[in-house]
């Protein structure tokens, strides 16, 4: 009966990915089908974490997230878990032999988002550690299936590529994070000042991480390589809308990628592949 148990978890970590993010949804089904559960299981985790940090005000978001952090480890340990989101990520840990220092850096990314911060290059740098570069690496630790040799080749440029993907984030949301939730993660715009310049720092910065991450996206295994791509250009599509925005267009609308642009990106990003030629 545990099988069923397990089945039922799955389709819950799945079922979270469809709701919150049909981009996320999309992309994991260019992934080869071999690949695709355990990635649902990561993605119901972490939005799980995010959930409590950014959605539940009126609890003790603190005690859930210590809650659940408990809850995380104790499920890892003994290989199960009453909450199904938490079962399936058990599973994909255990079974991919993920480093539980990845999961203690999520977590205290998490942890800063319940204080009001105030982000220098140092606290800055930690927080896309936690929250973006370690869940780009719990994905790699799938993709490679056990290669230890393939993971440590690859890992810089899956840092980068989770970097880049969450400071594009950031852009995008300025307006819902600094209005919703009182923070501002970019380091010289907690006092405010939003300046070309700055802007122009914070977009150089993001190109640089897209490069980097480019040449790790050749080497990717190719049950993952597709999805990877496709994703990779959907970000640099919007990271390019977002720099063609002033501060004040970011902190008035949330700039989106049209639909028929992703479907685009997808037939694009196939046809690319097949021809060996990787480029934005």
């Amino acid at each position: 009966m545990k099988e069923l148990f397990d089945k039922i978890s799955l389709n819950a970590s799945k079922h979270v990915t469809n709701e919150y993010s049909t981009s996320f949804s999309l992309g994991i089904k260019m992934l080869h089908q071999s690949i695709r559960e355990p990635i649902y299981a990561i993605y119901g985790f972490v939005r799980l974490a995010d959930e409590i940090v950014d959605s539940f005000h009126e609890f003790n978001k603190k005690k859930l997230l210590d809650d659940f952090k408990s809850q995380t480890f104790q499920a890892i340990d003994i290989k199960i878990s009453l909450n199904p989101i938490l079962n399936s990520f058990q599973h994909a840990v255990n079974y991919y032999q993920i480093d539980k220092w990845l999961i203690d850096a999520f977590f205290d990314s998490m942890e800063m988002d319940l204080e009001d911060q105030k982000y220098d290059q140092e606290t800055f740098d930690k927080y896309i550690l936690g929250s973006a570069q370690v869940v780009g690496l719990m994905c790699l630790k799938i993709f490679c299936k056990g290669d230890a040799t393939q993971y440590e080749s690859l890992k810089p440029g899956a840092m980068s590529l989770g970097s880049a993907f969450q400071k594009v984030n950031f852009l995008r949301d300025l307006k819902a994070d600094k209005d919703n939730l009182g923070r501002i993660y970019f380091p010289g715009m907690n006092n405010h000042e939003w300046t070309p310049e700055l802007k122009e720092k914070i977009q150089a910065d993001i190109k640089q991480d897209f490069v980097h991450a480019l040449e790790a996206i050749n080497r990717l295994p190719s049950n993952s390589k597709y999805g990877v791509y496709t994703a990779y250009r959907y970000y640099f599509k919007l990271f390019k809308k977002l720099e063609n925005a002033s501060f004040e267009e970011l902190l008035t609308n949330r700039l989106r990628v049209p639909n028929y642009t992703k479907i685009r990106l997808l037939f694009t990003s196939k046809v690319r592949l097949s021809l060996g030629s990787y480029f934005l």
